[in-house]
């Protein structure tokens, strides 16, 4: 079995934690691939060396953005990816420091399923273009004011909104900034788009959920500077008045390995803090 190792280097302890997680699964027999210059460190295969095709599993230590910059760096490794959460919060990295090695363990002899989680394609009219797991913004950026944003949903006209931006969600992307915003939390395995308003000028302006077999248009009418948008918080370009951005569902997904031992709905409480109980007597 081959897999991948994808620390994040800003957190000061992440490294440390790489090194025990590679001599862990090295004394079952795995092989270790790592980005080129950490290979030396973690006494592991360059990823160079390999092809990335027979790659069977990406671990990666940090959170959830460590995931995303690890997608975005390496579009075309498509094996099934295994988050460790050295963050405070993160859904799609899940696996807590306290049961890393139970996970792994869990890993090694397949008591996982693997869900193909949706990835958000976008286009503008000036043949710029993009992907997102989580989430593409487009805001109002250097605008010292609320800028109008017209929709329209396979051709058919939606709304104008007067608001700082807004967010095209896919459901893995429910619970970051779309939910700061005021969308909905989508469970993951569910197919669809969910388009927020940032802070929209009339207050009757909310979150929708579309279907993804449904191109989404966007349209950026005020004669102001450019709007700005920002995929997966991590690269961003931006949108002159008059032109257009059009988001899809890419045929592509994003293989998220989900272990028996974690239950998204425990994520859910654990992360948002909810004080719901259970009674279990009268």
């Amino acid at each position: 079995m081959i897999i991948g190792l994808f620390p994040n280097e800003l957190k000061p302890h992440s490294l440390k934690i790489a090194a025990e997680v590679c001599q862990f699964l090295k004394d079952k027999g795995v092989q270790i691939v790592t980005e080129d210059h950490h290979a030396a460190s973690l006494e592991s295969t360059p990823i160079s060396e390999v092809d990335v095709n027979q790659i069977d599993f990406r671990i990666s230590l940090g959170g959830d953005g460590t995931i995303l910059r690890l997608i975005h760096r390496h579009p075309h490794i498509n094996a099934p990816l295994l988050g460790i959460n050295l963050g405070s919060l993160g859904f799609l990295a899940d696996i807590p420091l306290d049961d890393i090695y139970p996970s792994l363990q869990d890993l090694l002899e397949g008591h996982y399923t693997v869900q193909k989680r949706m990835i958000m394609e976008g286009y503008t009219s000036h043949a710029e273009t993009c992907f997102a797991v989580n989430e593409v913004v487009i805001h109002r950026a250097q605008n010292p004011c609320l800028v109008e944003l017209a929709i329209y949903v396979d051709g058919l006209y939606l709304n104008t909104f007067s608001a700082d931006g807004i967010i095209l969600s896919t459901a893995s992307g429910s619970t970051a900034y779309s939910l700061a915003a005021g969308g909905p939390i989508l469970t993951p395995e569910l197919q669809a788009f969910i388009l927020t308003p940032i802070c929209p000028h009339t207050i009757s302006n909310r979150p929708i959920v579309l279907m993804p077999k449904k191109d989404i248009q966007v349209k950026y009418l005020s004669h102001l500077l450019p709007v700005e948008i920002a995929y997966d918080g991590i690269s961003t370009f931006n949108l002159a008045t008059h032109a257009t951005f059009t988001a899809f569902a890419s045929q592509k997904h994003f293989p998220l390995v989900s272990l028996a031992r974690h239950d998204y709905f425990f994520t859910l409480r654990e992360k948002l803090g909810w004080q719901g109980y259970l009674k279990t007597s009268l």
